[in-house]
């Protein structure tokens, strides 16, 4: 049994994927609290929900691709189950995660794209590091960025793990907070091998919650 948020069908905005059509899957729950969280009604409002009726429910959309992402979908225990079900069930897969929870109960099938909290979310912590260990070719790191100390310390973790050309890398502004230009222009000045991501559901629908 899992404790579901709620599942809506839409257009994926982020991550090397965006513009695809995609299933999402928002699970209930998160231990943080990132400053510019945008989900905040996902903490604690749900339904429980067998992994059978969750598969039942996505079956309506005309769409093969998933997004499993919460809260913080790995805090349930019951979520590699419901990821390894997918996978049998023909999806392609795909994990949002805040780079806290243990990566390594995450079926190999899955697309992971593990957040990097930085100083800005208020919610910066070594876990992220050592989960690195658990990404495999394929797999995404996300870091969003509220200012240009974010940018910063994103660009010396890069350095530091040696992670250019090893994963996709996503730098995220948040929004609308400010002109998302000046990354824009940091990343071309400093010849980043990253992939700047606006958030395009935003763009098209705003803080519309389900679309």
């Amino acid at each position: 049994m899992l404790r579901l948020n709620e599942i809506f069908f839409s257009i994926q905005g982020e991550s090397s994927q965006a513009g695809r059509p995609c299933i999402f899957i928002r699970l209930t729950g998160c231990k943080l609290r990132c400053v510019y969280c945008d989900t905040q009604y996902a903490y604690f409002e749900g339904t429980d929900q067998t992994i059978d009726s969750i598969l039942t429910k996505i079956k309506e959309y005309p769409c093969t691709l998933v997004e499993v992402t919460g809260g913080e979908p790995l805090e349930q225990k019951e979520t590699p189950e419901l990821l390894s079900a997918l996978l049998a069930s023909g999806y392609e897969v795909m994990l949002e995660t805040d780079g806290v929870e243990d990566l390594s109960r995450v079926p190999a099938g899955v697309k992971i794209i593990m957040d990097v909290k930085t100083p800005g979310s208020k919610m910066a912590n070594p876990k992220s590091a050592k989960n690195l260990a658990h990404l495999k070719a394929g797999d995404e790191i996300k870091f969003v960025l509220v200012d240009e100390r974010d940018y910063v310390f994103a660009k010396d973790f890069i350095a530091t793990h040696n992670l250019a050309g090893k994963f996709e890398i996503l730098f995220s502004p948040v929004m609308p907070a400010q002109d998302p230009a000046w990354l824009a222009e940091q990343i071309i000045k400093d010849g980043l091998r990253v992939r700047m991501q606006i958030q395009m559901h935003k763009i098209l629908w705003g803080d519309k919650r389900g679309v």
